[in-house]
């Protein structure tokens, strides 16, 4: 009788258990790397009503399925500080780095104990995961005395820095529970997969070396970010696969007694453009008029891979899938010969203050709670997502964390007020431009690195000319002298006092 009660409670509690995990849903955060409006077949054909040159069915399924956003932004038009504001739901400028570009042997920009997308689940009791490039810093051992190993530059042979093990700056020090990690995706110069910190070999045959054109297993991985330490046998041809392989194992692993948050950040589709032959049955090289464009599919095939996981896990109906990207996308010759345009219609690509640098896909599915073939036309930036899973999960942030995160809660499940912004606020990239909207009118100020000047270069109605196109730039228009000195002395000031743009959430 004690047996058959102890018995009953025990299955009691996991049920509760099991239920209270139900009650929340799991997350998963996906940012591309360089994915521009026009990569996404669903945006050609659903919006701009053309043909899609290249398909991408498994995001746009992703698109069909829930809301789609028609005026969303990275917060940057540039890969390393947009993470960093996405990461941390705060504005570059925050950071000890004002242009934020994090290599792999830099100090991390994040405060300890700063509320990050990883401290903001773990904290509502989710499993955390990231895995994909990181970008962001973080701590080597130097060979010589063990101290933590620095550099800023392209690294030389003769560089005594251990790459081994990551030992700290990294995912794990936000509170990730497991990482797979590349330091800087792709590109280099560190060529090495990090599994929980600890270097994770290509194959039984890799080994540690300075990778060079000539020792690399084909010349085309070492990229034009140069030569670097690395993996013998790296391989950007299968990264695709192996990313995506090992987000599929966490979903897996998950048995329904805590709710997850899979942070998966992909390097497609950065340089170099070096595709795999096929990926899950699909043929992938040379399947498109470019090298780019086929690494496009690959990155459709890892998230197919997501979502299949998902479903096999019975996990799908209950998780609430983001996916995104870091800034505008590219402009390979080859591309655009094809008539395939990264941009959508707007101007500009990566690293550019223009639309095309940083007008990007944004994307939310959610069963049950998520409309099916949805559009919104809220300007919205994505480093809005941390206070959106923060408003969700019920969980209070600080007034001086998360600074210029918005909620999106109230525009996915249209339950609850939104609070739209009153401006936006954004940077460029290397050219050290900088972004103010406001009413539909668009400011851009040329700056420097020491950010020390905000000279008018750049002066758009969006509403009347949301392709900025030149001849109706209206930055020397006498007419606008008072407009343009009121918008320039507004950012100034709110970047100077330091004040948050967006509400506290309470929890």
């Amino acid at each position: 009788m004690i047996l058959f009660r102890l018995i009953l409670i025990v299955g009691m509690l996991a049920i509760s258990t099991l239920s209270v995990a139900q009650e929340k849903p799991n997350i998963v955060f996906i940012m591309a790397d360089d994915l521009g409006l026009g990569d996404v077949s669903y945006y050609n054909e659903a919006i701009q009503k053309t043909d899609a040159i290249v398909k991408t069915p498994a995001i746009d399924s992703l698109a069909e399925q829930g809301i789609w956003f028609n005026d969303a932004h990275s917060a940057t038009s540039l890969c390393s500080p947009t993470r960093y504001c996405v990461m941390s739901g705060n504005m570059n400028y925050r950071s000890y780095a004002k242009w934020g570009v994090w290599g792999t042997f830099r100090e991390s920009p994040f405060r300890p104990g700063e509320a990050t997308l990883a401290s903001v689940p773990k904290s509502a009791g989710y499993s955390t995961a990231f895995i994909g490039k990181w970008h962001l810093g973080g701590d080597f051992r130097n060979k010589k005395d063990g101290s933590i190993f620095r550099h800023h530059g392209k690294l030389r042979s003769d560089h005594s820095v251990d790459v081994s093990e990551m030992v700290g700056g990294g995912p794990a020090s936000l509170g990730f529970d497991y990482s797979l990690t590349i330091p800087c995706g792709i590109q280099g110069p560190v060529y090495t997969v990090y599994e929980n910190g600890k270097w994770l070999p290509a194959n039984d045959e890799s080994k540690l070396v300075f990778l060079t054109e000539k020792n690399a297993i084909h010349p085309k991985i070492v990229s034009d970010k140069g030569p670097g330490p690395g993996d013998s046998h790296f391989d950007t041809r299968e990264i695709g696969k192996l990313i995506s392989q090992k987000a599929s194992d966490f979903i897996e692993r998950q048995n329904g007694s805590k709710p997850f948050f899979l942070c998966y950040w992909s390097p497609h589709v950065h340089l170099p453009h070096f595709p795999t032959d096929e990926f899950d049955g699909k043929k992938i090289a040379n399947q498109t008029p470019s090298r780019h464009l086929d690494t496009l599919l690959d990155l459709d095939q890892q998230v197919a891979r997501i979502i299949s996981s998902l479903k096999k896990a019975n996990q799908f109906d209950n998780t609430l899938i983001i996916l995104t990207s870091d800034n505008g996308g590219l402009s390979p010759k080859a591309t655009l010969k094809s008539g395939h345009d990264p941009s959508g219609g707007y101007r500009g690509f990566k690293n550019s203050a223009f639309e095309g640098g940083h007008r990007v896909p944004y994307i939310a599915t959610w069963p049950g709670h998520i409309q099916p073939g949805t559009f919104c036309n809220e300007p919205i930036i994505n480093q809005d997502s941390l206070a959106t899973f923060a408003d969700l999960l019920n969980v209070a942030l600080p007034e001086t964390e998360a600074m210029d995160s918005l909620s999106l809660l109230p525009l996915l499940t249209q339950e609850g007020q939104y609070q739209s912004r009153d401006f936006f606020m954004m940077q460029a990239g290397s050219k050290h431009e900088i972004m103010f909207r406001e009413n539909g009118w668009k400011l851009i100020l040329q700056s420097n690195r020491e950010v020390s000047k905000f000279e008018p270069i750049g002066l758009f109605n969006l509403n009347s000319n949301p392709t900025e196109n030149e001849s109706e730039n209206l930055v020397k228009d006498p007419d606008q002298l008072e407009r343009i000195k009121s918008m320039r002395e507004k950012y100034i000031r709110i970047r100077e006092n330091g004040a948050r743009t967006t509400p506290i959430i309470q929890g």
